[in-house]
């Protein structure tokens, strides 16, 4: 079976549609699969919800889908660098379900594994526990989580063999393999394809079973989500409170905001 796509967005052709619900792999701007998400972009599908450990930035990454209108709603731990997003949440034009990140990355394990749910204590006596199964393992309280198996993952690999065995690169290998695992259909971009073989079976990450395209990009440009040389207090402020604002607005919560810097004695 010849697994390797001429380009991104035959690599997408006939797999995604309206209404999916997808992962996609990568950590801030580190190893995220950038010709594939331009390829979804250009492919105009809608009402996506999209499983991330992020929602990129601002005209980068996921952040060119929030532009677009192309999703309806986000499932993710952290969204801080994306103003876009902000506004839309706060807006009420986006939907957003808040997950802690370890949560996150064992829910889409779980799906992978073919595990339906798992207990945690993370979250447990906050928001992220309300409406959800509570039991108690040796007297301590945890809470049910559902796994996450999306119709289709977007993965970015170092290196991919023909077969699709798969080869990360430092900090890509957080979210890439779980979303791969549990990816209904799986389509990798790689940035070299070599001949079966050439990958020594501990080298190897992820086996090619969870593979069902590539995706070749040999050049991708690995934008840095931040680049930080300097920064002012008033700045830093500005941000925490922008963040804290996010999550009251989650919360319900009309508490007034206050950044408080360290000049404050934070």
């Amino acid at each position: 079976m010849n697994k390797i796509f001429p380009s991104a967005d035959a690599a997408l052709k006939g797999v995604v549609a309206d209404g999916q619900t997808l992962a996609v792999g990568g950590f801030g701007l580190c190893g995220i699969p950038e010709a594939l998400i331009d390829a979804l972009k250009d492919s105009g599908v809608q009402n996506l919800t999209v499983i991330s450990n992020n929602a990129g930035v601002d005209g980068f990454g996921l952040g060119k889908l929030l532009e677009t209108r192309q999703i309806k709603k986000m499932i993710a731990s952290y969204v801080g660098e994306n103003k876009e997003f902000e506004r839309q949440y706060l807006a009420g034009e986006l939907a957003l379900e808040f997950t802690p990140q370890g949560t996150l990355a064992e829910k889409l394990r779980a799906g992978g594994a073919g595990i339906p749910a798992f207990f945690t204590k993370t979250g447990v006596g906050t928001q992220v526990a309300e409406g959800k199964e509570l039991r108690e393992f040796d007297g301590e309280t945890y809470v049910m989580e559902h796994s996450l198996v999306p119709d289709v993952a977007l993965v970015k690999a170092d290196v991919a063999d023909k077969a699709g065995n798969l080869r990360f690169r430092l900090t890509a290998r957080n979210f890439n393999p779980a979303a791969a695992m549990a990816g209904k259909v799986c389509i990798v971009e790689v940035e070299k394809i070599v001949e079966v073989g050439e990958l020594a079976p501990d080298d190897i990450h992820l086996p090619g079973i969870y593979v069902h395209r590539l995706v070749l990009n040999a050049t991708p440009e690995k934008r840095i989500e931040k680049r930080t040389l300097s920064a002012s207090v008033d700045a830093a402020a500005a941000k925490v409170e922008a963040q804290t604002a996010i999550a009251q607005a989650a919360a319900g919560s009309e508490a007034p905001v206050k950044a408080v810097n360290k000049k404050e004695g934070a």
